[in-house]
């Protein structure tokens, strides 16, 4: 969706592996993922600490609801005598032969089935909107957690067999600068998402995880607006950028007004403090979103974006930027709906690149930023690739139909 007249980042969808796996089937394979194996508990332990939710990519607290889900899945286990297992994409709970016991006697089912119509009952019972999307998002993470513990990497979200940690060298993004990755909760922990490189590459401070639905991280992200909108005044150069000005979303909704990566300085106002070129003591960063989601998604998580801004500021004209972009390394691997358009990692090294051509940003090395973004890329496409490889698959952008990108 990040089209060269209006930027920003989105997800494809990854093919499933043809093998089901449950939270005991799948031994360490390498040392890259210590914190999740030892995590690796049987279903009727299915628990999540807070170092295997904080591994994933934040730095947040569990949220409440997650743990609810999951908890309710243990009931539901104890209940029908019979444990989940996981397969498919995003950890899709499978077929699991068990009992339950209900007013009418022993009903005899399944464990998918079950769970299945328990949470339909439990979506269908909430009255509010709000809640009804939060529990949503909590259930699809919920799943993902318990549904790939052992087998994928915690930090870089690939088969343990294919991890690339080891290869990503983590660097200090520009203080002046902190991306927000606005995920759906359906491609969190997905392998092929590149705004996972982001966080890996800059720390989870640099490049914070705001997870769709999930009103702790929505809160946490929408407090960080409002400290820029009170207190966020920066210095660069001749230029301040203070309150909205500070907050930028990188995305390409053809009604949304966009403007380019210099109105940046000129969107805010004017000083008259020439000859300084570092951000003054104590000011705060540029804020920027990048939305993480399938297409179809992303026009849902911008009006949620919107409504998250009037609660800021009292309108729900969120600054938009657009870059102009060239084809994502990606291209090489999945298609995307057009070639114009390009991925969430792609879209931050664009952002990076045309700040840094900016002689007001010039100085801080975001060059050198933007080129570790692309090699991080780079190692994330080699993976993907040798991995369809082994597995008989194509990689042949004209041989995948799926129209998500990431």
């Amino acid at each position: 969706m990040l089209s060269s007249a209006c930027a920003f980042s989105l997800k494809w969808s990854q093919t499933p592996s043809s093998r089901n796996r449950t939270k005991t089937d799948s031994r360490p394979r390498n040392a890259c993922d210590s914190s999740w194996r030892s995590n690796s508990h049987s279903h009727s332990d299915a628990t999540i600490s807070l170092q295997e939710w904080q591994s994933c990519g934040t730095s947040s607290q569990i949220p409440a609801m997650v743990i609810e889900v999951v908890e309710g899945l243990k009931v539901l286990e104890r209940e029908m005598d019979s444990q989940m297992s996981f397969g498919g994409i995003g950890g899709k709970l499978q077929i699991g032969i068990g009992r339950a016991w209900g007013l009418w006697g022993l009903i005899v089912g399944n464990f998918k089935v079950q769970e299945d119509r328990k949470h339909r009952a439990t979506y269908q019972a909430l009255v509010d909107s709000e809640k009804k999307l939060q529990f949503f998002a909590a259930r699809q993470i919920a799943c993902r957690l318990l549904g790939n513990r052992g087998y994928l990497c915690q930090k870089c979200w690939l088969p343990l067999e294919d991890c690339m940690c080891s290869k990503i060298m983590p660097c200090s993004l520009w203080g002046g600068i902190r991306f927000w990755l606005y995920m759906h909760p359906q491609d969190f922990l997905r392998q092929n998402n590149t705004g996972k490189l982001l966080w890996q590459l800059f720390g989870v401070e640099a490049a914070t995880l705001c997870l769709f639905g999930i009103a702790e991280h929505e809160e946490i992200m929408r407090n960080a607006f409002k400290l820029a909108v009170r207190k966020g005044l920066i210095l660069i150069e001749s230029y301040f950028l203070s309150g909205k000005s500070t907050v930028w979303c990188l995305y390409p909704f053809q009604n949304a007004s966009t403007k380019s990566v210099k109105d940046i300085l000129f969107h805010g106002s004017s000083g008259g403090l020439e000859g300084q070129s570092t951000m003054s003591n104590g000011t705060k960063p540029m804020h920027f979103v990048l939305i993480d989601g399938t297409w179809n998604n992303s026009a849902a998580m911008f009006r949620r974006l919107k409504e998250q801004a009037k609660l800021v500021w009292g309108e729900d004209d969120l600054p938009c930027i657009s870059l102009t972009t060239g084809v994502s390394a990606m291209h090489k691997l999945r298609p995307q709906p057009s070639w114009d358009r390009t991925c969430t990692a792609a879209a931050s090294i664009g952002l990076l690149s045309e700040l840094y051509f900016l002689p007001e940003f010039s100085s801080y090395g975001l060059d050198k930023q933007a080129e570790a973004v692309e090699e991080a890329l780079g190692f994330l496409l080699d993976a993907l690739t040798a991995r369809r490889l082994r597995m008989g698959r194509s990689i042949a952008r004209r041989g995948r139909q799926n129209i998500n990108i990431c």
